[in-house]
């Protein structure tokens, strides 16, 4: 996700471009909580997304000499980047739309190329780059998934075209093997092939959802039965008996879980890098807060790395040992930090006004207690307005992290209350599959459940409750507000899902292979279960005010479905208001995350007459 918020600060060398024409000088800046990317080689030189005049774009940094340089300068931004074994910068050249391809230039500047010719353009699915210069690239067309291999400047190979959703997932070290990730619960949840298009290994999800995490950096010996020297050895997560577990695979030994490393919650590691022993860097996401460990496979030893309490959005093990992170709280901005306090580039020089006070709720439910956490204004007392700001996914939650949208709403006088409901990562398999109440369905009746409590406690009062929501979250507002209207005062759906069945039919293989699992089928085979989940079955019913901002180039969320909905809406006679972006689902330039943010503050506070509104929100916040 990314998400505006204080101004960051690119490297002074970067900062210094071409004269432009002054502007009024901005309250916001964009963020994008991704690591920078260390130079195999040379562990000072990064590349890495930071802002531009608003917009993410890609810089280098060396912070040997505090050099650093604006890579990109695109009219509505760039965001994904990456740097090879010989320091050339790549970066997905992307339009509105998300279709593109990867180009390439030097780290110390020069022009641009494209890094594989004859691979068509799409949406990105996957980079990955190996030692000598082999890399491999995967794309997303409407025909499906492409993956080529190749070297930088050259002539892409196609090793697999498939119309089945996937995503690549890694290439071996010595580029003899490719890693494709399909849905986790499918029967190719990882498939292994040879650069020549070979099936090597196929393993399945069906019994016990498996993921692909990545190739050991240089040939190891696996746990157990020990693989011939210079065999790749992959790192795979599994779910099993309700836990996750770690493990590995190789040619001729198969895969080999470790059973000592073992979570409750959702998981994920990386390699070390460079010879040595194998270590796994962990991170796990447990009760909306994360904690990391030291995985060591040759001496079976898992070992805690103290970091701050709070959220770690990314952890990636250094070439020179270190540890860099993404890591905040509730109230502190997203920033990198090495945990061996070196200096990363691209931090907020910012600092932030803290409106309110936190606290945590956990309401009983039918699968177990749903987790809700609680923000309140400092400086007014209770029953406050109060919003329910409904996370997306629904494969995700809401963290100890901050959250702009939530300081801009508590410092204009709302309580705000981010609920975990079932199906949210972060606390088991078993909540994240509940769907005993159907899809959608089930979800909101956590939202239910914790708005009682809420009420029951005296945090919010009835008659002044909201509901707001992006993506997942924006379908779960639409969803809420017509089967429990009654519930409701105003809400706010920005980039929703709003009609199941038009969506499907305009999205793309990968959300299409997403719903058929989620459903039981397409909506040819099972359409009950599309219509009692889809919003626009229940539009008609919406009685309090609400205000849908919708997007031309939403590949996700499409625009058809939008459609579709807002005819329901226009001919149950429902009142609302429209707001049309020319953008895709997840854009890059802070200026649109702003005006959406003004606009729906604007909308809460005439729906909730109780608060006092704002025009715009507390100076440096903003979200998308």
């Amino acid at each position: 996700m990314t998400q505006a918020a204080p101004k960051t600060t690119a490297p002074k060398a970067a900062a210094q471009k071409a004269a432009a024409p002054k502007t009024a000088p901005r309250t916001y800046g964009v963020y994008r909580p991704v690591l920078p990317v260390t130079s195999p080689r040379h562990p000072d030189r990064m590349v890495y997304t930071g802002d531009a005049d608003g917009r993410c774009e890609i810089f280098t940094w060396d912070r040997a000499t505090g050099a650093g340089r604006q890579v990109t300068a695109r009219p509505h931004g760039t965001l994904l980047c990456a740097l090879d074994e010989d320091e050339a910068v790549w970066w997905f050249d992307e339009d509105r739309g998300g279709r593109g391809c990867w180009r390439t230039q030097p780290f110390d500047g020069g022009p641009d190329h494209p890094a594989l010719t004859g691979v068509p353009h799409g949406r990105p699915a996957g980079l990955a780059l190996a030692a000598g210069g082999a890399v491999a690239v995967g794309i997303r067309t409407p025909d499906g998934l492409s993956v080529h291999v190749g070297r930088r400047g050259g002539a892409g190979t196609p090793v697999l075209r498939t119309p089945d959703s996937g995503t690549l997932c890694d290439l071996a070290p010595g580029g003899e093997l490719l890693a494709v990730s399909g849905p986790a619960h499918s029967a190719r949840a990882v498939t292994l092939l040879t650069p020549d298009g070979t099936t090597v290994a196929v393993l399945s999800g069906t019994e016990e959802r498996t993921w692909a995490l990545g190739f050991a950096p240089t040939p190891s010996p696996s746990p157990g039965p020990a693989p011939a020297p210079g065999r790749p050895l992959l790192l795979v997560l599994r779910e099993r008996h309700g836990r996750y577990c770690l493990g590995t695979w190789s040619p001729g030994s198969g895969l080999e879980l470790l059973p000592w490393c073992t979570f409750d919650t959702e998981t994920t590691a990386r390699w070390y890098p460079g010879p040595g022993s194998p270590r796994l860097l962990v991170r796990q996401d447990r009760h909306g807060r994360s904690r990391l460990f030291t995985a060591d496979l040759e001496r079976r030893e898992l070992l805690p790395v103290p970091t701050p309490e709070g959220s770690i959005l990314d952890a990636l093990p250094a070439a020179d040992g270190d540890v860099h992170v993404i890591w905040t709280d509730a109230v502190n901005v997203p920033r990198a930090m090495s945990l061996a306090g070196a200096e990363l580039p691209g931090q907020s020089q910012w600092r932030l006004p803290r409106f309110g006070h936190r606290q945590e709720l956990w309401t009983p439910g039918p699968d177990g207690p749903v987790h809700t956490l609680v923000t309140t204004p400092a400086d007014r007392s209770a029953p406050y307005p109060l919003i329910l700001l409904v996370h997306g996914g629904p494969a995700d939650h809401d963290r100890d992290a901050y959250d702009p949208m939530v300081q801009t709403l508590v410092g204009s006088g709302y309580a705000v209350a981010r609920v975990n409901y079932r199906g949210s990562t972060g606390y088991g398999p078993r909540w994240r599959s509940a769907y005993s109440e159907g899809v959608g369905h089930t979800q909101v009746a956590d939202l239910v459940r914790a708005r009682a409590e809420l009420l029951e406690r005296g945090i919010g009062r009835a008659g002044s409750v909201g509901l707001c929501g992006t993506s997942w979250g924006g379908y779960l507002t639409l969803l809420a507000m017509g089967t429990r209207p009654e519930l409701w005062d105003v809400g706010v759906a920005v980039k929703p899902l709003a009609d199941c069945v038009t969506a499907f039919h305009h999205s793309t293989p990968a959300l299409q292979a997403l719903d058929t699992a989620l459903f039981g089928g397409t909506p040819e085979q099972v359409p009950d279960a599309y219509a009692h989940a889809s919003p626009s079955s229940y539009a008609a019913a919406i009685r309090a005010p609400l205000l849908v901002v919708a997007a031309r180039q939403d590949a996700k969320c499409p625009p058809e479905q939008i459609e579709a909905y807002l005819d329901v809406l226009r001919a149950g006679g429902v009142a609302h208001e429209l707001m049309w972006l020319d953008s895709g689902h997840d854009g890059y330039d802070g200026a649109e995350h702003l005006a959406v943010m003004k606009r729906s503050l604007r909308f809460l506070g005439r729906g909730l007459p109780s608060a006092p509104v704002r025009a715009e929100p507390p100076p440096h916040q903003e979200r998308r």
